[in-house]
């Protein structure tokens, strides 16, 4: 290829552009606001049922109605990104999710509450390929590129452990509603800011007409599938509605890939996930938040349950993770990434948080948080906070300029899929582990304490059992990432990519060889 072909002129940042920094901190601002409102709203579940009147039946479309719109819509949400202009599509996706947040803390009934959460899911597969697609395609150099996807990587991995603390906090000292209405304060300093500093690089954005088809397909595919798993957390992996969402599912999915082979401007070009490294990055990711997602469950439960800790005392008792996630992503992944390829910083982060999580299994009623939650929790930080880094700039690093929105929601896609089969599947680990372990000992427990007693270890037997799997998830996880992930150094290659009509089928051309 010639050298001009590389240059692609028009593509890449200004490198005197000063204000991509200060945009990183409103696209960071935006990142943290919808990953703390994932956690957040968990904390304030109980009030809010209790105060609008939602069945236990019910309550779980609080969280499900988010999860189904978000997941369902995210690659449609970086297809507009792509065709519309990402700081476009960031902006609306800001101002939409602030406003859907305003509904729901101002809401009356559980309608009200779930077409709020509905919304916020709407928005936020807007507004969450966006945000990453702009990172990759403001941060072109090596370096600046590793410290913006540091950053962004400590936020997205951290702040769902900062929620529970601020969850903690205005549930407990000021209303639930607030859960909400925090959200609307950090969406419009974030849209304004972007909108003032944020300068897109001109030449980027796929005008091609909308993949309809496409569209219809994957959000039913993506919603059937979410809501399968999330089916199954609550009604058992056998119920007829379950087993038939997983097989519409299947079809769906199956016939859009058939779909998109085929279309001349598809929604998702199949370019995006055929490379080995992103298509590595996007399997182990998924499958490193399944285990990660299941964990953040049964601590939550396991330290206010057995150990009787206030929801503000549980937020805290998460810092250690979360700064093992910003060491290990600022500190370690940003510094190495540069100077070593992907697969020796994701295959041992993961592996690092998969000794973490094997302490965890060591669980038991009266188990030290010095002892062991706290080493787990720090080692758990740090091995994510190391892989997340890499994976990220990774996984949208290689792609065309036009196609950097749908591959940043890919990203967003395999967490929030990875999200609701990990509560999903640990969940119902732990609770078959614990009703068996129950029925075993419940015999010998004479009185009402030592049956409490027994309820409680069986509780935590079940916690035990499920993280275990979580261990052979996370060292599948590493593995994948050792296998397939065979890029050189992702920040040392550059961003630069061929670029003109005739490059549709090419993938972006590294400056520097492997």
């Amino acid at each position: 290829m010639s050298d001009t072909a590389l240059k692609a002129p028009g593509v890449a940042a200004p490198a005197g552009d000063a204000n991509r920094w200060k945009a990183l901190v409103f696209i960071a601002l935006a990142q943290l606001m919808v990953v703390l409102d994932a956690t957040i709203v968990n904390i304030a579940l109980p009030s809010a049922q209790r105060d609008l009147g939602i069945s236990d039946g019910n309550r779980q479309w609080v969280v499900t109605a988010y999860a189904l719109a978000f997941g369902g819509l995210l690659l449609f949400g970086g297809r507009i990104a792509d065709l519309w202009g990402r700081k476009r599509a960031f902006v609306l996706g800001l101002g939409g999710f602030a406003a859907a947040s305003a509904l729901g803390g101002a809401a009356t009934t559980g309608a009200m509450m779930f077409g709020a959460r509905a919304l916020q899911g709407v928005f936020g597969a807007l507004l969450a390929p966006a945000a990453l697609s702009l990172l990759a395609v403001m941060f072109t150099d090596a370096k600046e590129r590793a410290k913006a996807f540091g950053i962004y990587g400590a936020i997205a991995g951290g702040g769902g452990a900062v929620g529970l603390i601020l969850g903690g906090f205005l549930t407990e000292y000021l209303d639930w509603r607030w859960t909400f209405f925090v959200n609307v304060p950090f969406a419009v300093v974030a849209a304004a800011g972007a909108y003032f500093v944020i300068r897109e690089p001109e030449g980027g954005r796929n005008r091609s007409p909308l993949d309809v088809p496409g569209v219809i397909l994957s959000t039913l595919g993506l919603v059937a599938l979410v809501y399968g798993f999330t089916r199954a957390a609550s009604d058992g992996w056998g119920d007829a509605v379950t087993v038939s969402m997983f097989v519409a599912s299947g079809v769906l999915l199956l016939t859009f890939v058939v779909v998109e082979s085929r279309v001349k401007a598809p929604l998702l070009p199949l370019r995006v996930v055929s490379d080995r490294n992103r298509g590595g990055v996007y399997l182990s990711l998924g499958l490193a938040i399944i285990g990660m997602f299941g964990l953040f469950l049964f601590l939550t439960y396991y330290l206010q349950v057995v150990k009787g800790y206030s929801p503000v005392k549980t937020g805290f008792a998460f810092l250690p993770m979360v700064a093992g996630m910003i060491t290990g992503s600022t500190q370690i992944g940003a510094r190495l990434m540069t100077r070593v390829p992907a697969r020796l910083l994701m295959g041992p982060g993961f592996l690092v948080a998969g000794l973490g999580m094997l302490l965890l299994t060591q669980l038991k009623i009266d188990s030290s948080y010095g002892t062991l939650l706290l080493p787990a929790m720090v080692l758990l930080g740090l091995g994510m906070g190391t892989a997340f880094m890499p994976a990220m700039s990774l996984a949208t690093q290689g792609v065309q300029p036009r196609d950097a929105g749908v591959a940043s929601a890919m990203v967003n896609t395999s967490q929030q899929v990875g999200g609701a089969i990990g509560t999903a599947l640990l969940n119902t680990l732990a609770a078959s582990a614990t009703t068996s372990y129950f029925k075993d000992h419940i015999a010998g427990a004479a009185g009402k304490p030592q049956q409490q007693l027994v309820q409680l270890q069986a509780m935590v037997h079940g916690y035990s059992a499920a993280i275990w799997f979580a261990v052979g998830i996370l060292a599948l996880a590493s593995a994948i990432a050792f296998t397939f992930v065979n890029a050189g150094r992702p920040g040392g290659t550059g961003t630069a990519m061929a670029s003109g009509e005739g490059a549709e089928d090419e993938f972006m051309v590294p400056v520097v060889a492997h």
